[in-house]
């Protein structure tokens, strides 16, 4: 997993709440089990005027131009701006998934889903929890001016506006130290991995019959 110190990026704007993980990755796309290939498909059905479907060629389907990530300002936008209830709805591990393969590390709401949380930190997106206000003013300075860029400090738990004005954020410590390394749960568990070959070794003495 990447890991996650400062992020310099252009912010993006998805004024919507209750966005749901069918709305991220509709269930269609849901076949494939590798962690790759899905930025395409992030938000397919808002993103595209068709109906999308595994294995079509998404460089030829007509783009919705009212839809934010079909603007050319927010194009290479790295942190997405949301509102409330981010990420609810099924359980869906593809969903972040596909906004990090979009190009997504960081997204900044009030609230999120719980399990959709939880998911982007396994898999080195850092959800910021602001407060309403915060995020209000947020969406107003990115929409107001193009090429809005946020600096996100994960070791100094802050987000920094161009002009200057800067909030802090919470994070759990455990979480944090993971992303601050880029270990996922494999990478946290292969650190122990001298341990684990001993005790393989140990028990293949101690228990031949089990490893015939």
């Amino acid at each position: 997993m990447q890991a996650f110190h400062k992020l310099d990026g252009l912010i993006a704007p998805l004024d919507r709440a209750n966005v749901d993980t069918d709305a991220i990755i509709p269930k269609q796309f849901l076949k494939s089990i590798h962690r790759s290939g899905f930025g395409p498909n992030a938000f397919d059905e808002w993103r595209y005027l068709d109906h999308g479907e595994p294995g079509m060629d998404n460089s030829v389907r007509p783009l919705n131009p009212d839809f934010v990530l079909n603007q050319a300002r927010y194009r290479g936008a790295e942190i997405l701006l949301a509102r409330d209830n981010f990420g609810c709805g099924s359980s869906r591990e593809h969903a972040p998934w596909a906004l990090l393969d979009y190009g997504f590390r960081s997204i900044i709401a009030p609230s999120f889903a719980d399990i959709f949380f939880n998911n982007c930190f396994k898999n080195g997106i850092l959800p910021i929890v602001l407060d309403a206000a915060e995020v209000d003013r947020l969406f107003v300075e990115a929409e107001k001016q193009v090429g809005y860029r946020l600096l996100v400090d994960l070791e100094s738990q802050t987000v920094s506006t161009p002009g200057g004005h800067v909030v802090s954020f919470e994070v759990d410590a455990f979480r944090k130290y993971c992303l601050i390394n880029g270990f996922d749960d494999i990478g946290l568990t292969l650190q122990h991995a001298d341990k684990i070959h001993a005790y393989e070794a140990r028990r293949k003495v101690e228990a031949p019959w089990l490893f015939v």
